[in-house]
């Protein structure tokens, strides 16, 4: 007897901190929401953390200057990060998602992959299962998300985010390279700018293009990870949805929507990014002894420094303190930066840390 296909779903929390900021403030309806910083009647620093589709519609995205976002759309209610909250509500939200598969993964904040192969004996009885799901969210939360389902993990992934928001995109075994086909090359998994603007001088801008391209030449341009888009582009993803039991490291990134040399908005833009992470460390009972940065300037040479603290800590204020550290030398460069993230790593549970340090 042949093995059961795979059913894996992606679920996709929409607009996530915006959504769960109208929810709480229902006279934000109808009106454009832009989470970050303070835009100071546009002189403000920092980032744009998220908006809502109406914020969206004039143009502001995530890791855009929020003097910017507040320029384009001044109009808008801008609010700083209420991270407790929206922690909060995801875990509602997984609570909910996590019974209804046998395997679970929890991917940041909003997003999880489901395998539901044994739950479901076909794509109706999985789109019906899909629906359910939604509609829990929808009525316990008052939340929207978008649902892709599919034979695997990469498909599913794409495939939520072809109709949001609140969209349910099936895509058979049958029908993923049709579906693949049209797609621009960036909405694979891993294929970031850096990599599709490589792609373009091989005249491959499409995922249907990359699929058709000689598996040799990808390999000997990119290395192994040229077969491994050859692969994807053909749809071909065996990654198995695994329950993240044991956090090696917490890491949030922002790219900058666009390149900069100013201190203050990167380092803005860090202090945000320590937050999230702190807060993510919290809701895990973790305490982290391991601090790393990253930065990618504007040519995306790539730099990373980490240092390990003489204490075990979960404080925001010790984090962006040693953050802003190791970042240091790489503002003095005054060289454009495109990208910064933070990691933590080294946990120990908190109930195993006797002294909040």
């Amino acid at each position: 007897m042949s093995e059961k296909k795979r059913i894996i779903f992606h679920l996709d929390m929409d607009h996530f901190y915006t959504a769960v900021e109208e929810r709480e403030h229902p006279e934000y309806a109808g009106k454009p929401v832009v989470v970050g910083a303070d835009p100071k009647q546009g002189k403000g620093r920092g980032v744009v953390s998220t908006s809502n589709y109406e914020a969206r519609k004039v143009g502001v995205k995530s890791g855009m200057p929020i003097s910017r976002a507040w320029r384009l759309c001044p109009e808008a209610v801008f609010l700083q990060p209420n991270f407790p909250l929206y922690i909060r509500v995801s875990n509602e939200i997984m609570a909910i998602v996590r019974k209804y598969a046998d395997k679970f993964e929890q991917w940041g904040i909003d997003e999880a992959f489901l395998d539901v192969t044994a739950r479901v004996k076909d794509y109706a009885e999985a789109e019906a299962l899909a629906k359910k799901i939604k509609r829990e969210i929808s009525e316990k939360e008052r939340l929207t998300c978008s649902i892709g389902v599919g034979p695997n993990k990469l498909t599913a992934k794409i495939a939520s985010d072809f109709q949001k928001p609140n969209g349910l995109t099936l895509v058979k075994g049958s029908e993923v390279q049709q579906f693949l086909e049209p797609l621009p090359v960036r909405k694979l998994l891993w294929v970031g700018r850096k990599t599709e603007e490589k792609l373009k001088t091989l005249s491959i801008s499409t995922i249907g293009e990359l699929a058709r391209y000689d598996p040799s030449v990808l390999t000997e341009v990119f290395g192994a990870m040229g077969m491994q888009m050859f692969l994807n582009a053909h749809g071909i993803d065996r990654s198995e949805v695994e329950p993240r039991t044991e956090v090696k490291s917490i890491s949030h990134e922002t790219t900058f929507q666009e390149d900069t040399a100013e201190a203050d908005i990167v380092l803005e833009a860090m202090d945000v990014l320590c937050e999230e992470v702190c807060k993510e460390a919290l809701n895990q009972r973790l305490f982290f002894k391991t601090v790393a940065i990253k930065v990618r300037y504007d040519n995306f040479e790539t730099h990373t420094r980490s240092k390990t603290l003489p204490f075990m800590t979960a404080r925001a204020r010790d984090l962006k303190k040693s953050a802003k550290g190791l970042i240091q030398v790489y503002l003095q460069s005054r060289r454009k930066i495109r990208l910064i993230g933070v990691r933590v790593s080294a946990f120990v549970k908190s109930e195993k840390q006797k002294t909040l340090c």
